[in-house]
């Protein structure tokens, strides 16, 4: 049982490696579709690339979104509208009129007969208004022609009539003021007219919910399909052009199959399809890891900042998929490799970035469009953002994307639609809104650094202050050691700069690279300003192992102030395997009859595993060693770096830092052409 969990214990990264594979695959493969896919791929208005194609079973042609979505306007726009008839309020009139008569009684200036009269008339104009009814207001804007047809319901009965025998305000008033003219006096006129006006009102309303209940049952009667096609029937020859008909029939086609291929039984083959294409493409990520970015698959948590940038690109994709298909292109896909070169490197970013768009093709519409598109952005993220320290760099690299994401489309729509007619403008302000949304990565790059513990350029640019804690300590306990800092970061920023390297990175890699000295600075030449040498008392073995020891002391330092690990890196690796030559020499001389282990002298490493780092090995030992130059010449310092790096690479200190000779040469020609700058050198010409 010991047994067991000791080889657990072993080999847990590895084992943390295969769950976070397991579910980051399981995660992709549950947000993609689970329905089939067609086996050929077309669009209006391009050729059909395939032989002849018949219809394998008998289907219908269904109908275009855009065709139903006119024969739904058509139904509302041409729909008959309702009205309610309220009989109530009617009743409600004449009891209220014969009320209002009732006070007449007392008026001297009424008989009887007139009253009795009073009471007929109001009758009559009040049957006559509620005849087809009186309509509110408010309804009479439902229709704009008066001639059309309208439905009024009197209760369990619907009545067809013409709109323009409904009465509105004026024809109500219309109505009083003819029946009104029988009565010869003004005054008696006016009286019944008041009384009519504050009684009589509409009884007819339009029953909005009655006409959309009509509405949509016409709607839900629509026919979705305009025709068969028979098994055996030609659809489409090679050669001819999808469009029209044929279009509609491929569609109708191609909407058949993959339903068809959906069932119970072959849903389980489908996702473990599904499966496979994923674990693929997650294992070639963690293969190119192992392969050219080992010090990164070593490190579980930046692995794991990998998979987890690449599961939320995918999950936001489909999320915006399915809430709408037309919003495909604003989600922002270049923040992927944005973010992880600001960590990593160019060549690691562009590599997720293609892997993620490929897993992204199985559930996308024109899966073809969208990858060639988004890699060629890919591509140019990688080109142009650099130095993300600096505002207006991305600024410049989020343009530059958009005019690529308008092109690269602009070009397929003219392709699909053989002109610039068609071209859906709505598409350039989402490939706008995406360079918006791509400023987040500064917020996420924010964020990762706290959350992953990782490092960008800007806190890069933070560390390289000489007025941090850490830096203004090295100056106060060894100020020769914080100026030959300060000289290395300059020689090998220059360097970075020639060959294409991450020029931030590794100046403040060396402003830290000997902060290890700091804990014995008077056993280090730069420091010693008394003329006095500790190490005059010391055995060389123990001079070797303080000088030694200052990569162990640094690192230890850099952990209590909480260092990146990529600057860590810079102090672990700058003297990689090398030895310290003069104690080793001047052992052997004390010691000649006896074999001296050279492992004792020797630096633990490890050896430099990027550019970045071996530049600062170049650049630190030929700095480090100009000093010992009694009478500095150009001829000298020439012959020194020359000797330098050549012992360097012949000792395979290299071999691990992805950097070729010719740049190694570049690096030898800018070390010595500033040194000589720095001691005001120039070439000596022959007479």
């Amino acid at each position: 049982m010991s047994e067991f969990v000791n080889k657990i214990y072993r080999n847990n990264t590895i084992i943390y490696k295969v769950i976070l594979f397991l579910v980051s695959t399981i995660a992709i493969v549950y947000l993609f579709p689970k329905g089939g896919q067609f086996k050929y791929e077309f669009n209006n208005g391009q050729l059909w690339r395939y032989d002849n194609l018949y219809a394998p079973f008998d289907f219908a042609i269904q109908k275009s979104e855009e065709e139903i979505t006119i024969e739904k306007k058509e139904i509302e726009v041409n729909a008959k509208l309702y009205f309610k008839y309220n009989k109530e309020v009617v009743e409600k009139v004449k009891q209220d009129f014969e009320n209002s008569l009732s006070k007449f009684k007392t008026n001297d200036s009424l008989t009887i007969d007139e009253i009795q009269k009073f009471k007929k008339l109001g009758s009559t104009i009040i049957s006559q208004v509620y005849n087809d009814g009186f309509l509110e207001s408010v309804s009479e804007s439902r229709i704009d022609d008066q001639n059309d047809i309208i439905s009024i319901k009197k209760e369990n009965e619907v009545q067809d009539i013409p709109f323009k025998n409904l009465n509105a305000s004026k024809e109500v008033l219309s109505i009083i003021n003819s029946n009104l003219k029988t009565i010869k006096s003004q005054y008696k006129s006016n009286l019944l007219l008041d009384e009519l006006a504050g009684i009589i009102k509409p009884n007819i309303t339009f029953d909005n919910e009655l006409t959309n209940k009509i509405i949509e049952k016409s709607i839900d009667g629509i026919s979705y399909t305009k025709g068969k096609v028979s098994s055996g029937e030609l659809i489409i020859l090679k050669g001819d052009i999808v469009e029209g008909k044929k279009l509609a029939i491929l569609n109708s086609l191609k909407s058949e199959s993959e339903s068809q291929i959906w069932s119970e039984s072959n849903y389980n083959w489908i996702v473990f399809g599904y499966t496979i294409l994923v674990s693929l493409a997650l294992l070639m990520l963690l293969l190119f890891l192992h392969k050219y970015r080992i010090e990164i698959y070593n490190n579980n948590n930046k692995v794991t900042f990998i998979f987890f940038n690449i599961f939320a690109i995918i999950f936001i994709q489909t999320l915006v998929i399915k809430y709408n298909s037309d919003y495909l292109y604003i989600v922002p896909l270049s923040i992927l490799p944005i973010i992880l070169k600001a960590f990593f490197d160019a060549r690691l970013g562009l590599f997720a970035h293609v892997l993620t768009v490929l897993l992204l093709g199985y559930i996308v519409p024109n899966s073809f469009e969208f990858i060639y598109l988004h890699i060629i952005a890919g591509i140019v993220t990688i080109l142009t953002v650099s130095e993300l320290y600096k505002r207006a760099n991305l600024f410049i690299s989020v343009a530059q994307i958009t005019v690529i994401y308008m092109l690269t489309y602009f070009a397929f729509s003219i392709i699909k639609e053989g002109n610039a007619s068609q071209i859906n403008w709505d598409y350039f302000m989402l490939f706008a809104a995406n360079g918006l949304l791509s400023f987040l990565s500064i917020i996420l790059i924010y964020i990762y650094e706290k959350v992953f513990g990782l490092v960008s350029d800007v806190t890069l640019l933070e560390l390289s202050n000489t007025n941090t804690l850490l830096l203004r300590e090295l100056n106060e306990k060894a100020p020769g050691t914080f100026q030959h800092s300060m000289q290395v970061a300059n020689l090998a920023e220059a360097a970075a700069n020639e060959i294409g390297a991450n020029s931030m990175l590794v100046r403040t890699g060396a402003l830290y690279h000997d902060i290890g000295k700091m804990a014995n600075p008077m056993y280090f030449i730069e420091n010693q300003t008394t003329g006095v040498n500790p190490h005059n008392d010391l055995s060389p073995s123990d001079s070797a192992k303080i000088i030694i020891d200052h990569v162990i002391l640094g690192v230890e330092i850099a952990k209590k102030y909480n260092l990146p690990d990529r600057i860590i890196d810079f102090i672990r690796t700058h003297h990689g395997t090398s030895t310290t030559y003069y104690f080793l020499r001047k052992e052997q001389e004390l010691n000649p009859d006896t074999k001296v282990k050279v492992e004792k002298f020797q630096y633990k490493g490890p050896i430099p595993f990027s550019k970045e780092t071996a530049i600062l090995m170049m650049c630190d030992a030929a700095e480090a060693a100009s000093k010992s130059l009694k009478n500095p010449t150009a001829q000298s310092i020439n012959d020194l770096i020359d000797k330098i790096v050549s012992k360097q690479v012949s000792d395979n200190q290299f071999v691990n830092s992805d950097i070729t000779f010719r740049e190694i040469n570049i690096i030898r020609k800018v070390i010595k052409k500033k040194l000589m700058n720095i001691y005001h050198l120039r070439v000596e010409y022959p007479e």
